[in-house]
């Protein structure tokens, strides 16, 4: 069985601006064993856009990684219950990547999606500065 953790980050400048996204996978028994990182600029849009994308982009990531167990750290508090389904999803910019998020889930035999605080999301916040900074 292959446990990852993944942190994922979105970001844009503006709301909406020129957006970025992050995602840093480590291995689920050594978390400061970084597997892979990921940056990509993704033109303009929200931050929660942003924060939906990375998410998109940090569990096909560990599907091509066979992965088997996932737990995915964000440092957005609304995608992450609207994910989890404390909270509705309202918002129809969000759907598609929900709905990606949710086919996504059937990959893994378990997954759980966890809010954290941003100071201990540097890096992947690292990525999307930099993927934003690369292409403006």
């Amino acid at each position: 069985m292959k446990k990852i953790i993944i942190y994922t980050d979105g970001g844009a400048r503006g709301n909406p601006g020129p957006a970025g996204i992050g995602v840093v996978i480590c291995d689920g028994t050594d978390e400061n064993k970084i597997l892979a990182t990921h940056k990509k600029y993704i033109g303009e849009t929200t931050n929660n856009q942003a924060e939906y994308r990375a998410v998109v982009l940090g569990l096909e990531e560990a599907k091509k990684m066979a992965a088997t167990e996932v737990a995915v750290r964000l440092d957005s508090e609304l995608v992450c219950q609207q994910i989890n389904g404390e909270f509705k999803l309202k918002n129809k910019d969000f759907q598609d990547s929900f709905i990606k998020i949710w086919n996504l889930r059937q990959s893994f035999k378990k997954i759980t999606f966890q809010y954290i605080p941003r100071e201990k999301n540097r890096l992947a916040d690292k990525l999307v500065n930099q993927a934003i900074d690369q292409r403006t």
